[in-house]
């Protein structure tokens, strides 16, 4: 079984900056995992914001390039989102995956961690 645990979310206004971290642990061998943010506002679809590879690769949602990052620690099994420049459509509960077998294969989510951008 494989635990994720968020944190670093909250309120902050539009134009500011957060940082979102997951800690991965139990049942995995993270250097080898893709590693990824989702995130979902109220009445919408749950939706990609950006990936990471194993071998350091990203993607991102058109809506957040240029303004988001992700990163990861192998060592300290760690992956982060850096949010630039937040609007108020960024506000969502943000959700770490981690992907055992590839994208989107053998998946694991974390619980969730509230964004939320005041205008």
């Amino acid at each position: 079984q494989v635990q994720l645990v968020e944190f670093g979310g909250g309120l902050v206004q539009a134009g500011g900056s957060l940082r979102l971290s997951c800690a991965a642990s139990g049942s995995i061998t993270f250097s080898l995992a893709t590693m990824g943010w989702h995130r979902q506002a109220p009445g919408k679809q749950r939706e990609l914001v950006a990936g990471i590879t194993s071998g350091g690769n990203t993607n991102y949602a058109d809506s957040v390039k240029g303004r988001f990052t992700i990163s990861r620690d192998n060592v300290k099994n760690m992956v982060y989102l850096q949010m630039n420049s937040l609007k108020p459509e960024d506000t969502a509960v943000y959700y770490c995956n981690a992907d055992r077998g590839g994208y989107g294969i053998l998946r694991s989510w974390g619980q969730g961690t509230q964004v939320t951008v005041s205008s």
